[in-house]
């Protein structure tokens, strides 16, 4: 057929659409492929939430009843509260622990795993390989040997402890056989179930509490990385100062706030040559102490050279960057890298610590002592504690507990009341060593010996096991496995590794009836450091600083050491800790800031937190008469900033004082000035201060540090900053600023860009960018998991340097006021809730008592508890 013919026979029309006819055939089987693969998708994901939701709905507990547990001696009453708070009542103590153990897994089961895997780097066994920084935790775990150490610690423990470590385990044990096929959900979502639990699991997740509390090592490391690129004295000086003109050591000896006190001198060039020497690259000496100490509660001078002389540095759950991919090639390199892997808090600012303080009668409404801790912690979804009300012959207490071990760790009984904040103790030491490359270091005497090794296999699922053998000398285990840009070898030396040290005396403080008996059990604390504020039904007060800090004679040390003469002497007596009972002033309180004075005759630290908050506490509460419970809530909730103010007023005048400044910088200076300090969610004035100081840091410090500007890491580094900006030295400001005005003007612009302040700064809301995000530790998993157990971000008011020490996850885990006046009176509140669940009653329903600053009484006497009872559990042989 020709050509004319087939035009003729198909016209253009027909021969157009019989082309695209396998086009469009193509277009819709690919539209319904997709279509069929999202509803495959949503099909799947709807089964899987479903299934979830099944798995929670069937691991909620049984509440009222009856249950059987075997290896219980009697039966054992169990009664909640309205806010699901068991009340524990047995007939002896060994049931009352077992009870313990099982009510605590009917709540959080998979948060006591998880703790326990958190402790011993066992992480990846469950996660698998989700990004290097589940490896570099689980790495940095098996170096410092939790585990093994809490082995140590229990085959070492007397009988009678590791009885009821033992009672506490059969108690989950118990539990976990009864409810194979109903466990908390997140065992159904990752496809395992939780190994028998030991009374070493508790001791391990105590020590992952030390180990949050007593991590000082990482600063000294990143210490050695700022000196070595400053190469000033006085420059590092500033950066590390130890203890300000602000503490107020609680020495119980009155002192007016009213009156004004001198203005800080800094040290000048002339005078810092001598001084200097005698604290070269972070050793501190005690040739001169008597001259930077405070005396009392008097103003510290500045102290010159690198570093003061003193002669007195899981978290609940797993991390988000535990579970955040950061990529390989830099992995553990960074040292904020590593401190999130390990659980360290990674916010700027917040650093683990707390509020304590105690008030005698001769001050309250009531003419009975009150006393206050909230103890400052990563916030996790479930909380870090667990609140319980223990009873048993001879034995009850209340307060909160840590999951996955017996007692109450913070709280009160019938005659004595407690509460714990950071002390910040100086318990870890890095050292130099010398290897031969053939397995054998240089030991203290000039000989050689074989490095002991310890060989650790990390199971990391869907891969090969990784193995790792971890080499120790005399003084620890070489920590190279986890600082891959460090070649020196550096041992740990920790209080913890002192196998002479075996001692876990809770039960002893749960049971103590007066100061006497308390103070005893307190002597035997080895770790954390602590301060401990103490009030009892006989009114009386005391402070005692607790835990094993070493006698170091040739003087504390801030980098790694590289030399033999800083060893340990033995540890600082109890009696000579800072301390005080029974204070004319009647008013005791900590805040993990300076407590030693130029009376302390041996150091403990040399990394304070900022001074901020023990000082507002002071002010808002010395010197006022009639004080009751609700004002001690005022206090911990507190949200002004004295430190913030004084450096909005000075940003405010340098923009006054720098020409050319635009209208937007103008505006924001007078928000400035006429700030209330008061770090409010609604206010603009907070938000820029904030960013601006945010800000200032880079300014000066990358022109010095380069890219290593980001690893400066100081407990007191908003007093470091204070002190900066206020005395604006010459050595600190960049040549391409023409003076201090033109630098801290620059901050607030930066800070206001990289903050993204609208264009009308005065609508920037702090509460829009500041908030309280808080996670369940499998979201970035399963983000179905994170929008039914997460917070969502909420507008969060305070700073890291208010009362109310705050950070995205990180803040009060507690609040506590116990009031000797009225002991069912007496409020306690966690973040969440009691439940670990998301479809209890009792996961959020504290939420709005904590996010809103509210508070409710714990009930403790049995009429007060049998009025709140709202359910009733039998537990029977």
């Amino acid at each position: 057929m020709s050509s004319p013919d087939l035009a003729e026979k198909f016209p253009a029309s027909s021969r157009a659409r019989t082309t695209r006819k396998p086009k469009r055939r193509w277009l819709r089987t690919l539209l319904w492929t997709l279509c069929v693969l999202v509803v495959v998708v949503l099909l799947g994901a709807s089964i899987g939430v479903l299934r979830l939701r099944s798995a929670a709905k069937a691991a909620l507990p049984q509440l009222d009843g009856q249950i059987q547990l075997s290896g219980l001696s009697g039966p054992v009453t169990v009664l909640r509260d309205a806010h699901g708070v068991p009340h524990i009542s047995a007939a002896t103590p060994d049931d009352l622990f077992m009870a313990q153990g099982y009510v605590t897994a009917q709540d959080r089961l998979w948060q006591l795993d998880l703790l326990r895997r958190n402790a011993n780097g066992e992480l990846a066994e469950i996660l698998g390989f989700v990004g290097k920084p589940v490896i570099q935790h689980d790495r940095a775990q098996r170096v410092f040997g939790i585990r093994r150490t809490a082995e140590r610690i229990y085959a070492n423990l007397s009988p009678a402890d590791r009885r009821r470590l033992d009672d506490y385990a059969r108690g989950v044990n118990a539990f976990i056989d009864q409810h194979q096929d109903s466990l908390p959900p997140e065992f159904s979502l990752l496809f395992y179930k939780p190994k028998p639990w030991r009374g070493e699991d508790s001791v391990s997740i105590g020590l992952m509490m030390v180990e949050t509390l007593d991590t000082h090592w990482l600063t000294k490391l990143s210490r050695e990385r700022i000196s070595a690129d400053l190469h000033h004295a006085k420059l590092e000086s500033d950066l590390y100062p130890v203890g300000s003109w602000r503490d107020r050591p609680p020495t119980g000896i009155q002192v007016d706030l009213s009156q004004p006190r001198p203005a800080p001198a800094p040290g000048s060039d002339d005078d810092d040559d001598d001084r200097t020497q005698a604290s070269v690259k972070g050793y501190s000496s005690t040739a001169k102490a008597k001259e930077y100490l405070p005396a009392g509660s008097a103003r510290l001078k500045p102290c010159p050279g690198t570093s003061c002389p003193d002669p007195s540095s899981l978290p609940g759950g797993l991390s988000r960057q535990v579970l955040e991919s950061q990529g390989d090639a830099q992995a553990g390199e960074d040292l904020r890298e590593l401190r999130a892997a390990i659980g360290l808090p990674d916010c700027q600012g917040c650093v683990a610590g707390s509020n304590n303080w105690v008030i005698s009668g001769k001050h309250t409404a009531s003419g009975k002592p009150l006393l206050s801790n909230d103890m400052h912690l990563g916030l996790t979804v479930p909380n870090v504690w667990y609140m319980a009300d223990l009873s048993a012959p001879g034995f009850h207490a209340a307060g909160v507990t840590l999951p996955g071990m017996p007692f109450v760790i913070a709280g009160h009984n019938e005659h004595v009341a407690w509460g714990f904040t950071a002390l910040m103790g100086d318990v870890q030491d890095l050292y130099a060593e010398k290897l031969d490359g053939k397995g054998n270091y240089e030991a203290q005497d000039g000989s050689w010996k074989r490095l002991t090794v310890d060989h650790e296999v990390i199971k990391v699922r869907g891969r090969e096991d990784l193995v790792l053998d971890v080499e120790s000398t005399d003084h620890g285990p070489l920590l190279n496995p986890v600082l891959t840009r460090t070649e020196q070898p550096l041992a740990l030396k920790w209080t913890l590794y002192d196998t002479t040290l075996n001692v876990l005396p809770l039960f002893e403080i749960d049971t103590a009836s007066n100061w006497n008996e308390f103070s005893a059990a307190m002597a035997q604390w080895a770790w954390p450091t602590q301060s401990v504020v103490y009030a009892d039904d006989q009114g009386h007060i005391a402070y005692h600083a607790v835990g094993r800090v070493p006698i170091r004679p040739a003087g504390l040390a801030g980098v790694p050491i590289q030399d033999r003469r800083h060893e340990w002497q033995g540890y600082v007596p109890f009696d000579t800790m800072p301390n005080s009972v029974d204070p004319p002033s009647g008013f005791l309180a900590t805040a993990n800031s300076r407590v030693t004075t130029d009376k302390s005759p041996n150091p403990i630290s040399l990394e304070w937190i900022d001074p901020y908050r023990v000082e507002r506490i002071y002010k808002s509460l010395q010197g006022r008469e009639g004080l009751k419970p609700a004002d001690m809530l005022a206090v911990q909730t507190d949200i002004y900033s004295e430190v913030d103010q004084e450096l909005a007023h000075r940003f405010a005048y340098a923009i006054d004082h720098t020409p050319g400044t635009d209208g937007r910088l103008r505006m924001a200076a007078d928000l400035m000035r006429s700030w209330d300090g008061q770090l409010s969610t609604d206010s603009a004035a907070a938000s820029i201060v904030t960013q601006a100081r945010h800000a200032f840091w880079p300014l000066i410090l990358e022109p010095k540090l380069g890219k290593d500007f980001e690893e400066y890491e100081w407990a007191e580094s908003d007093f470091a900053e204070e002190e900066i900006i206020m005395h604006g030295s010459s050595d600190w400001l960049p040549g391409n600023y023409k003076n201090w005005d033109a630098l801290l003007t620059e901050a607030v612009r930066k800070g206001i860009e990289k903050g993204r302040a609208p264009a009308d700064v005065s609508q920037w809301r702090y509460g829009s960018w500041h908030v309280v995000d808080l996670e369940h530790p499998l979201a970035q998993m399963a983000p179905v998991v994170g929008g039914v157990a997460g917070t969502g971000p909420q507008p969060l008011s305070g700073d890291t340097v208010t009362v109310k020490q705050v950070g995205r996850a990180f803040g009060p885990s507690q609040r506590f006021t116990m009031d000797w006046s009225n002991v069912d009176g007496s409020t306690e509140d966690i973040v969440l809730g009691e439940s670990g669940n998301p479809l209890s009653q009792f996961f959020r329903d504290q939420w709005a008592d904590y996010y809103g600053g509210t508070t409710f009484p714990l009930p403790f006497t049995m009429g007060a508890v049998a009025a709140q009872t709202r359910h009733t559990l039998q537990l029977v042989p």
